[in-house]
């Protein structure tokens, strides 16, 4: 199913507006990554628990305006979580694994099995191709470049690691608080406290972040301070999100509903 809507949800001066919204056939989506070079939305399904290897997680993809073009684009995943794109190649981490996705192909190419991983969940890639993952329930950062996959970090400020974003020589990673690691010298600091387990992690133009809570929340950053912006605790889960710049969207993919929610941002 998938509908056009108008609600609008507001605690402060910036509000989320739901524009659409999709059903067709999405199986505890949790995942939602927009790619600027083809203008498409990929989605990752669980379609199962979030650490069994059962083989039935698969990749979607949808148009920017929230139609199912492709359900099951890519299968024989087991529980797909985080997703980052590089140099055509979609890579989406899953349980014990990060796995190698060509795009054009549609294919899996590559499972990279990270020993000892007990939940790997957000990846992001930074400006060199570099991937990072999160691994929540070990606490822990992997590195991947070059073909060789690496522990990056398990300082003690990481703890239930999940929502990364990195730029320009910056790790930003999503705790109960908002951490920034430099890179080089893997220094950490606290950005914002108090912000109750991030899932998705986005930074806007302005430089604000914007994050959720997989119990649904959504915040936005204001120096130290997270503005609620989305609460639909209780009615639908807000998991890993993404942002469309441009068009100001943010994607929401509900888990336990079963639907990539859209979000126009109006800072």
């Amino acid at each position: 199913m998938y509908l056009l809507l108008g609600i609008s949800f507001s605690t402060s001066a910036q509000t989320l507006t739901k524009v659409w919204s999709t059903t067709d056939g999405l199986k505890i989506p949790e995942s939602a990554l927009f790619d600027a070079s083809s203008n498409k939305i990929y989605v990752s399904n669980i379609d199962g628990e979030p650490l069994t290897k059962d083989g039935n997680g698969f990749i979607s993809v949808l148009g920017v305006d929230g139609k199912v073009e492709k359900l099951k684009w890519v299968t024989g995943l087991n529980a797909p979580k985080g997703q980052a794109i590089y140099k055509g190649n979609l890579y989406v981490s899953d349980i014990d694994e990060l796995v190698i996705i060509s795009i054009k192909e549609a294919k899996i190419n590559h499972r990279i099995k990270v020993e000892n991983a007990k939940f790997l969940n957000d990846v992001t890639v930074s400006e060199d191709g570099t991937i990072f993952v999160s691994d929540m329930q070990d606490n822990k950062i992997y590195a991947y470049a070059e073909g060789k996959l690496k522990l990056w970090s398990e300082d003690k400020l990481i703890n239930n690691p999940n929502g990364l974003w990195v730029e320009k020589g910056k790790l930003y990673i999503g705790t109960g608080q908002l951490l920034e690691a430099d890179i080089k010298s893997k220094e950490i600091k606290v950005l914002v406290d108090k912000c109750g387990g991030i899932d998705g992690l986005e930074k806007l133009e302005n430089g604000q972040f914007i994050y959720s809570n997989w119990e649904g929340r959504i915040f936005v950053t204001k120096g130290a301070e997270s503005i609620k912006l989305l609460d639909t605790v209780g009615k639908q889960n807000t998991a890993d999100i993404d942002f469309v710049p441009g068009k100001n969207l943010v994607l929401v993919p509900t888990f336990m509903a079963n639907s990539v929610d859209a979000y126009e941002f109006k800072p």
